[in-house]
């Protein structure tokens, strides 16, 4: 059996391990030549029908991308963040009695860690949902034509 390092004539076994890095620098190489040469002896002729929606050949009859708030993204990336806490979390509390002291302290790192974040996320107000309505409502103007329990704008 040959063991690593060994000497095979002139040629050692890191010869071999050192050709299959040779072999995937050169691999990337390649990918990312054609990649750029693609990109740039490709046509580029780009007009209005390629760079709008296809709706079942028609013409788009409104826009197709529709603004909404970015908090939406940093909730669903909050979500990820502590779903995957659970997660590494799970196994410490499966093995909590074998574990020592050294395994307490891990997890109680990682808590904080995670916990900073999320403090700093609400002390940069990234949670707070920009509302549509306006910022002088008022919740004391009635109407005299309708209930006296149901509150409408001025």
């Amino acid at each position: 059996m040959i063991k690593y390092g060994s000497h095979i004539g002139l040629y050692t076994c890191n010869f071999i391990v050192s050709s299959l890095t040779i072999l995937l620098i050169i691999i990337a190489i390649i990918a990312v030549l054609f990649l750029v040469l693609n990109f740039i002896l490709a046509p580029h002729n780009p007009y209005q029908e390629k760079e709008s929606a296809f709706e079942c050949g028609f013409h788009s009859f409104l826009q197709s991308r529709s603004p909404f708030n970015v908090t939406f993204f940093v909730y669903g990336i909050l979500y990820l963040i502590f779903d995957l806490e659970i997660i590494l979390l799970y196994p410490y509390a499966v093995s909590m009695y074998e574990n020592d002291i050294y395994g307490l302290i891990v997890v109680i790192i990682f808590t904080c860690i995670i916990s900073i974040g999320f403090i700093y996320e609400i002390g940069k107000n990234a949670l707070k949902i920009a509302s549509r309505q306006d910022k002088s409502f008022n919740f004391n103007s009635k109407v005299s034509s309708g209930p006296s329990h149901i509150y409408y704008l001025d």
